[in-house]
């Protein structure tokens, strides 16, 4: 009996839902989306912003391009990552015994890359938390994509206190062709510490036993390498391009 009251409880719990994008807007003051990028302690901002990058909107989609990426950092991995980033000015709250879910559409195509390493150029959906560090992510490139699940130190983020900084990556061969759109979802269910990633409605990923409370998301867009610093600095930028698409995002929640 207790068992079914509980299943009972969980189906009753209130679910909403937000289409959230605005694309349209993108350059207004009221947008929904601003240039992503963190303020250092030197009291700098490093800004994720290429020079040449372009945005463009069309049935509802935003497109962007970046022909030849050039942005790098020689001393910070994080910064040195993203190229061309977009964050919602929306924090997304999770329901504290509930669920929250990131149903959205990427396409990615990379030029002059790697297409045997994802991480030589690739499009991003972060979902990122900046008072834990958490990062739950899907990456896109021409051949593979990989889920990641990670707690990273972000710029202004306090250190764990009962464990280390993480982060996985898990890369699968794309079953389309470059420049055609892939459906993610992304569901993390705070009363259960449980993170499950699903791609055209199959479930790719499951992360158990999430040891940390995430409050709330933003969204982050971007085009990106994640190419390991070496002694010498960056060697992320090689003359590649990336063109990312995506969708307007669907965010229902119950709890």
């Amino acid at each position: 009996m207790a068992k079914e009251a509980s299943a009972a409880s969980k189906e009753a719990l209130p679910v909403s839902e937000e289409e959230y994008g605005d694309y349209y807007n993108l350059n207004n003051t009221n947008s929904s989306w601003q240039q992503g990028g963190f303020e250092l302690s030197d009291g700098t901002f490093w800004e994720y912003r290429e020079p040449g990058a372009t945005h463009i909107v069309r049935n509802g989609r935003l497109r962007m391009r970046v022909y030849e990426v050039t942005r790098r950092h020689d001393h910070v991995q994080i910064l040195d990552n993203a190229k061309h980033m977009l964050y919602s000015k929306k924090r997304f709250e999770v329901p504290e015994e509930g669920r929250i879910t990131f149903s959205f559409g990427v396409s990615a195509q990379i030029y002059n890359g790697n297409d045997d390493d994802i991480y030589d150029g690739f499009v991003s959906v972060n979902l990122l938390d900046f008072e834990t560090g958490a990062a739950i992510d899907f990456f896109t490139a021409n051949e593979y994509y990989a889920t990641v699940y990670g707690r990273i130190p972000f710029p202004g983020v306090p250190a764990p206190k009962n464990h280390n900084w993480f982060c996985f990556f898990k890369e699968r061969p794309l079953d389309k062709k470059p420049g055609e759109f892939n459906d993610y979802e992304i569901t993390y269910d705070r009363g259960n510490d449980l993170l499950i990633y699903r791609k055209d409605g199959v479930e790719v990923e499951r992360q158990e036993g999430v040891p940390f409370k995430i409050n709330g998301f933003i969204i982050a867009l971007g085009l990106m390498t994640e190419k390991d610093l070496q002694p010498e600095g960056s060697v992320s930028c090689h003359g590649q391009g990336i063109t990312g698409e995506w969708t307007p995002f669907r965010v229902p929640s119950e709890g």
